[in-house]
């Protein structure tokens, strides 16, 4: 949860403070600003996304830190979904093959994530037992 939790927060404030560094890294081709079409709010999505990222990556790390089992446990579907969602985006065409990337890595998170839970969980049932 604290890996992925920087993870977030790290590539929030790159989206920030370099968002063309971001898109490259999402496999989106950066369009300089002077090439912007007028009603072109892609800068502002990114912002909006970026910052977003960056209070989901504190809230992970803030979770792993107070070892908030609940918030783990409640990550797992949601993960899953991003997952199905981002990697439909790249199935239909509606992202570039690169963004496949970042539904992976939410769909692995997400079975590490559940698979660390059960492990857990039926290593303390064997302790009480």
């Amino acid at each position: 949860m604290a890996v992925f939790g920087l993870l977030a927060a790290t590539l929030g404030v790159v989206g920030l403070v370099a968002p063309d560094a971001l898109l490259t890294v999402m496999g989106f081709e950066p369009v300089p600003d002077a090439s912007r079409a007028d009603g072109d709010h892609t800068l502002v999505f990114l912002t909006a996304s970026s910052m977003a990222a960056l209070n989901m990556g504190v809230y992970y790390v803030l979770a792993a830190l107070a070892d908030w089992k609940p918030f783990f446990r409640w990550t797992v579907p949601f993960r899953l979904l991003t997952c199905a969602v981002f990697t439909l985006a790249v199935v239909t065409g509606r992202a570039p093959a690169g963004f496949l990337g970042v539904g992976l890595w939410e769909g692995l998170g997400a079975l590490v994530t559940g698979a660390a839970l059960r492990y857990e969980n039926r290593a303390g049932k064997s302790a009480v037992a």
